[in-house]
C-alpha cells in the first residue's frame, strides 16, 4: 500500500499540486487547532506529500512561530524542531529534506500543534507513514496522555490517500484528526 499512494501522489501535475496546497491551507487556517496554536510545526514537502507552505506563510503572517522537523543525527529517531524565520537557512538533511540550519531546537511537547505527513490514512485518526518511525518516537509520549494533549497532532494529505482502514501498532501515536484538499476528517475522541 504505501509504494502505491506514493507513487497516485508523485504522479499529481505541478498545477494540481499547487491547487491542493492551497486548498489544503484554506481548511488549515479554519480549525480552532491552528487558531488557538502560537508554535506551529510544518513539514518541508517531498515525495509528491501536499504542500504545506502556503500554511505556512499564512502561520507566519499571524505571528505565529513556524517550525519544521530536524532529523537526528546518528541513530536516533527523536526529532527535533527548528524554528523557521524569512532569515533561517534550509540544507538538505540525509533524506535530502531541507530543514533549518540551526542548532536552536525544540522538542515536540514545546509546541501547539504539528502538522505531519503521511503516506495513507483512515477517518479515525490512523496513518501511515513513510516508515521510519521519527514522529512516533517523538510522539510516543502522549499514548499515555487521555486529557491534556499537547501538541495537537493533524495529518495532512491528499484526499487520494485515504484508505478505509489501517491496522495499528501499539506504538502508532493517534492522529487528532487529518485535513486534505477537500475536507477535515476530526478523529471520534478529538477536540479540534
Amino acid at each position: 500500500m504505501r509504494g502505491r499512494l506514493r507513487a497516485r501522489r508523485r504522479a499529481l501535475s505541478p498545477e494540481q499540486q499547487r491547487r491542493a496546497g492551497r486548498a489544503l491551507a484554506r481548511r488549515v487556517v479554519c480549525l480552532r487547532a491552528f487558531n488557538c496554536a502560537r508554535r506551529v510545526a510544518f513539514y518541508w514537502p517531498s515525495d509528491g506529500e501536499i504542500d504545506v507552505r502556503d500554511a505556512m506563510h499564512e502561520a507566519h503572517r499571524r505571528g505565529k512561530a513556524v517550525f519544521l522537523p530536524v532529523i537526528p543525527g546518528g541513530r536516533g529517531r527523536r526529532l527535533a524542531f527548528g524554528q523557521m524565520t524569512a532569515s533561517t537557512r534550509l540544507r538538505a538533511n540525509r533524506f535530502g529534506i531541507l530543514e533549518p540550519d540551526t542548532r536552536r531546537l525544540v522538542t515536540a511537547p514545546q509546541l501547539d500543534l504539528i502538522l505531519l505527513p503521511l503516506v495513507a490514512f483512515d477517518v479515525c485518526g490512523n496513518r501511515v507513514g513513510m516508515g521510519g518511525g521519527y514522529y512516533d518516537a517523538s510522539l510516543g509520549y502522549l499514548r499515555q496522555r487521555r486529557r491534556w494533549r499537547r501538541p495537537r497532532l493533524l495529518g495532512v494529505a491528499h484526499e487520494l490517500q485515504r484508505v478505509d482502514h489501517i491496522d495499528v501498532d501499539r506504538w502508532d501515536v493517534a492522529l487528532d484528526g487529518v485535513v486534505t484538499d477537500q475536507a477535515f476528517y476530526p478523529s471520534p475522541s478529538a477536540k479540534t
